[in-house]
């Protein structure tokens, strides 16, 4: 690739990325023209998700009571909007996934599209993730009477809504129309949304559209706080109503015995305003309240901004207000299983860190928050007992083996008591008949760490194992020989190493893995087809004026179920005085898909060669042969405008 360094302003579409640097940006639509004039071919490439909904038990149209959560968090697309990540000393991320069903991604602009990142996020877990269309005010109360004049113009919003979760590879809407409809209005809404939610239904399997409480059915807003007569008619429209959230335990007593209600309790998400707003029931660290009431009567619920212990309290302290406000809850939700098949595997990485970690070794040493780099969650579990002692569970950012977290296991273990014994993972994921575990741990002091898988239908169960310490990690490995057996739990046993006083202890845990033996036999594949696009050159800011700033997109093909993640390098290579060695590779980032931007790099003045490298890492965390990375070479030279002597 040759290009000819011109210094002119990006002709990139600013909706997609940022006008300074070029990085790529998730964003809404702000209008219904922006909305009706949405073409596939004008989408983000970056934004669209790349992580398939990942299976879990039990499956979304069996839970009998779910739950949602609204994440409204100062107009959204913050810090999250920047796809490849940013750098961020102490962000807001969603970790406690296994609690929840759906995840809505709401803003106050039009059409929210949810970020790839947190959809990626999402549906690794096997957590839907749904956008949000919003009209408010008497500008939305335009913008219903346009879209909701006739079968027309409801259908192609419709459709254009459709496109887009297709396109960005999300699950579905909740629709919040907060404005006053026209009897005319107001007589299409429920056709619109049956047409959506066929729709989503269709193209988009195991979809949802969602409706909120608000606008009744003779066009009124007038908030109901639970499912009746005046609103009943866009329920049965659509999969489900989130209500508003000044309800009463009276209100859910009548709603548990109104006939439309009857068979569609898990379909009426009763809305709860973490911020405490009006008078509700709880709210803040005590929301548990609110959903004891909303579980007692059978309904499914939605969590309005939890959010709350990130915005309202010291940043610092995020993580342990977050692990607070979700124990509290944890009585009134239910863990649901990840029920994929093998491999599994988790570093405990939460999408964010102090540092970039591979392999217990710092990467890159600077602050991080990037979802896509975000791992299976555990269960983070906090348990006082009656004798005394006590048991945690939390990620920490002050050490790694992959990633920017690990997990802490920390506890009391009192007189009289030889164990206790931690559950981090809730599964129901079939075995191999030879299936290779990896365990990498910290080993404490004090103490002795086991781990602990339990299984059932496993009729015959045999292992080896080896244990080999790399540095202050312990890395542990076992094949298992079983037939027929099924995942349930993995578990840390931490007992004690003599003694019988009380002990504390603490343990670092770096990663869990399980595949199947005969995947280690697979071949590993070469990156093909690199190919360098969008190029954008800058000069540096200042008194770096005469350094050249190199903007470009690099796009390859690789099966992506194969690799963790996609390490993006630069060097200068050979020559042309083949006396002059290549120069050494510079790691840039981290990819999580076939993408990637290369913002402002700085390179060598013109004329100049550079290679551009990817290197893929294998699931397993192996790294491929330096042969089968793919590479790009890109020279460059000054225009003639630029430098009038060349």
């Amino acid at each position: 690739v040759h290009e000819v360094i011109t210094y002119k302003p990006s002709t990139l579409p600013a909706i997609h990325y940022d006008p300074d640097t070029t990085e790529p940006i998730s964003c809404s639509l702000k209008s219904l023209d922006e909305l009706l004039s949405w073409k596939r071919q004008e989408a983000s490439l970056f934004n669209v998700a790349t992580v398939p909904l990942a299976s879990r038990y039990p499956p979304l149209h069996s839970c009998p009571r779910r739950t949602l959560v609204s994440h409204d968090m100062m107009g959204g697309y913050l810090k999250d909007r920047f796809i490849q990540g940013a750098e961020v000393e102490t962000p807001y991320a969603f970790y406690h996934w296994e609690y929840i069903d759906i995840f809505n991604y709401f803003s106050h602009q039009m059409v929210t599209i949810p970020p790839a990142v947190w959809t990626n996020a999402a549906h690794k877990h096997g957590v839907l993730s749904i956008g949000t269309f919003i009209t408010e005010w008497t500008d939305g109360a335009k913008t219903c009477e346009a879209f909701l004049a006739d079968e027309e113009s409801y259908r192609a919003a419709a459709d254009k809504l459709v496109q887009i979760s297709h396109c960005y590879g999300f699950d579905g809407w909740l629709i919040n129309i907060e404005n006053v409809l026209s009897e005319s209005a107001v007589k299409n809404t429920g056709p619109f949304l049956r047409y959506l939610t066929d729709q989503m239904h269709e193209r988009v399997p195991g979809s949802v559209v969602i409706w909120y409480d608000s606008v009744l059915k003779n066009g009124s807003l007038d908030w109901q706080n639970k499912l009746n007569d005046d609103n009943r008619m866009f329920f049965d429209a659509c999969d489900g109503i989130f209500t508003n959230y000044n309800w009463t335990e009276q209100s859910l007593e009548w709603m548990k015995s109104y006939s439309a209600a009857q068979g569609r309790f898990a379909d009426i998400y009763v809305g709860v305003d973490v911020f405490a707003r009006g008078v509700v029931v709880g709210g803040k660290f005590e929301t548990n309240k609110a959903l004891k009431l909303i579980r007692k009567y059978e309904f499914s619920t939605a969590i309005f901004a939890p959010g709350w212990v990130y915005e309202c309290h010291e940043k610092a302290d995020f993580r342990q207000n977050q692990d607070k406000f979700w124990s509290l809850l944890s009585d009134y939700l239910y863990i649901h299983r990840p029920s994929s098949s093998l491999p599994f595997i988790s570093s405990f990485c939460q999408g964010f860190g102090k540092s970039l970690y591979w392999r217990g070794q710092v990467e890159m040493k600077r602050s991080w928050f990037n979802l896509h780099a975000q791992e299976i969650q555990p269960l983070y579990l906090s348990e006082n007992m009656d004798d005394g002692g006590w048991l945690r569970t939390r990620g920490c950012s002050e050490d790694a083996w992959i990633g920017g977290s690990s997990l802490m296991v920390e506890g009391m273990i009192p007189s009289g008591r030889s164990e206790v014994c931690a559950r981090i993972f809730s599964l129901h994921v079939p075995l191999a008949t030879r299936t290779f575990v990896s365990f990498v741990y910290k080993p404490p002091v004090g103490v002795k760490i086991s781990l602990e898988l339990k299984t059932i239908d496993g009729p015959l169960c045999t292992f080896d194992g080896m244990e080999e310490i790399a540095r202050e990690w312990s890395f542990r490995c076992f094949l298992l020989k079983m037939i027929g057996c099924l995942l349930r739990e993995v578990c840390i046993r931490v007992s004690r190493d003599g003694g019988d006083e009380d002990i504390c202890f603490n343990c670092r845990i770096g990663e869990i893995m399980l595949l199947d033996a005969e995947s280690l036999q697979a071949p590993l594949r070469s990156v093909e087809g690199i190919c360098v696009n969008d190029v954008v050159w800058h000069k540096g800011d200042g008194h770096t004026q005469s350094k050249v700033l190199l903007n470009a997109t690099l796009r390859w093909q690789y099966p992506t179920p194969q690799v963790c993640h996609f390490r993006i390098h630069w060097r200068r290579p050979r020559g042309p005085d083949p006396r002059i060695p290549p120069g050494p590779l510079t790691l840039i980032g981290r990819s999580y898909s076939t993408l990637y931007r290369v913002v402002e790099l700085e390179v060598p003045a013109a004329p100049g060669l550079i290679e551009l490298v990817v290197e893929p890492v294998s699931r397993e965390g192996f790294r491929v042969p330096e042969a089968q990375w793919g590479r790009r070479t890109l020279s460059y030279s000054a225009s003639s405008s630029e430098n009038p002597s060349v």
